[in-house]
């Protein structure tokens, strides 16, 4: 069963991707056994970065030090080091990456994601300068993730008008709306949306996200978490040891910290 659902995964990695040469692995070695990742082209200052980090030995003795099973194993906390000072979970490298937030990489299971701020204090969505998590997640049917897609479209759009409003040139539209709310106009109102509808819309048209039907297939199938989609950098997927996320995401913990530090670590395959 292990052979046919890593085979499945690679076979939709393959259709979702535009780049498929030369992908650069890496190996992250647990306790619990190793994951061998491949990271995307597609994303390059994620896989730069991940890369360099790795290849300085940055990540090595780390821990996962959030785990929420059905969900993700978080890691990549310099704070997370035997001896090191500070929270775990507020620890970097001193610096964030702008984000590379694709349609094409979804949360599947095994995706390598950018772990980040929340969007009220990150609008732009910029990624923790290490720390990232692996997606376990469940199954989700392909009824559920329309919802998720409902969602996304509606709050995009939202976030499209508020934009368009905040802009000094339309701070007519903006005038003329408060003052026909201070005088119960409801006609000025509706006349206001009338002439700034087509406006957002045209704003709006051909960005709407949908999913594609293999990876409609894949969380039906193999699972992932579909409500972090085109929120957080997806930048790589773990190609070999799915099992492994499983059993790091059952070890013991306490709330979401793990009761024993499961430490890790990373290399590049040459």
């Amino acid at each position: 069963m292990k052979i046919t659902l890593i085979s499945s995964i690679l076979l939709v990695v393959s259709q979702l991707s535009m780049s498929q040469e030369n992908r650069t692995r890496v190996v992250i070695e647990t306790d619990s056994g190793n994951m061998v990742i491949e990271l995307y082209n597609e994303t390059p200052a994620h896989r730069d970065n991940f890369i360099k980090l790795t290849k300085e030995g940055f990540y090595n003795g780390t821990s996962f030090h959030r785990v929420i099973e059905n969900f993700m194993i978080q890691g990549g906390d310099p704070n997370t080091k035997e001896g090191a000072e500070g929270a775990a979970g507020s620890g970097g490298p001193g610096y964030t990456i702008p984000a590379e937030i694709l349609p094409q990489f979804c949360h599947q299971k095994g995706a390598l994601s950018a772990a980040r701020k929340g969007d009220n204090v990150n609008p732009s969505r910029e990624s923790s300068g290490s720390q990232f998590y692996i997606v376990q997640g469940k199954k989700t049917s392909p009824t559920e993730l329309k919802k998720f897609e409902e969602r996304y479209n509606f709050d995009h759009k939202n976030a499209i008008s508020k934009l368009f409003f905040s802009e000094p040139e339309n701070a007519d539209y903006v005038a003329r709306i408060r003052e026909a709310q201070a005088s119960g106009n409801q006609d000025e109102i509706k006349a206001v949306m009338d002439e700034v509808s087509p406006l957002i819309d045209a704003r709006f048209e051909n960005k709407t996200f949908s999913y594609t039907e293999a990876q409609i297939e894949m969380y039906n199938t193999v699972g992932g978490t579909p409500f972090l989609d085109q929120q957080y950098t997806v930048f790589g997927q773990v190609v070999e040891g799915l099992d492994v996320i499983d059993k790091l995401a059952s070890i013991k913990k306490i709330g979401e910290s793990p009761v024993v530090p499961h430490r890790m670590t990373v290399k590049v395959v040459e």
